[in-house]
């Protein structure tokens, strides 16, 4: 196990079970799979600022989220830059539609594109997949492994679907109105 947890310290990106059976001298991707549930019992139990997740198709030790502002503070790190609206809706196109090309991205959008695509490289979260068929063979666009490790996904499948989106959007548009009520009931 001790060796397992050195290599997923080491780690810089996500590793598949294969991979750290292989670098951790374990038997298969099962036992890697085996001593990840144990060690993260273990770091649960005894309430460690790591937790080993699955990411990008690997396994990451990573700290716990309530640690990122201290952490961020002891190393002087900035904090993470924000996506901006236009770059978050060009990306969400990108991650469901992939591959895509920039005609239906702006087709969507209604704007042009190429500078939120250019932004989105940048940040390695958007890659070019390739090129199309269609006339001028412009560029594919699709999401990066990066994107995957950033938004804490497994894989693209763990996306929420449109019926889970509208769901959400019923729920908080009912509590908006609950709290709205709440306060009209309070303030009068």
């Amino acid at each position: 196990m001790a060796r397992l947890e050195a290599v997923l310290f080491l780690a810089r990106e996500a590793l598949p079970a294969r991979r750290l059976a292989v670098l951790a001298s374990l038997a298969d991707g099962t036992e890697a799979r085996t001593l990840v549930r144990l060690l993260n019992e273990r770091y649960d139990a005894t309430q460690t600022a790591f937790r080993v997740e699955e990411v990008a198709g690997g396994y990451r030790l990573l700290t716990r989220p309530q640690f990122g502002v201290w952490l961020r503070r002891l190393h002087q790190l900035p904090a993470t830059a924000r996506l901006s609206t236009p770059a978050l809706e060009t990306l969400a196109i990108v991650a469901y539609r992939q591959p895509c090309v920039r005609a239906q991205i702006e087709a969507i959008r209604g704007v042009q594109c190429g500078e939120m695509l250019r932004q989105l490289m940048d940040r390695d979260l958007v890659r070019i997949a390739g090129r199309s068929a269609d006339l001028g063979r412009p560029f594919l666009y699709a999401t990066t492994r990066s994107f995957l490790e950033t938004f804490g996904l497994k894989s693209l499948d763990e996306l929420p679907r449109a019926a889970q989106l509208r769901t959400l959007a019923v729920v908080a548009s009912g509590a908006r109105r609950a709290l709205t009520a709440t306060h009209e009931g309070s303030a009068g």
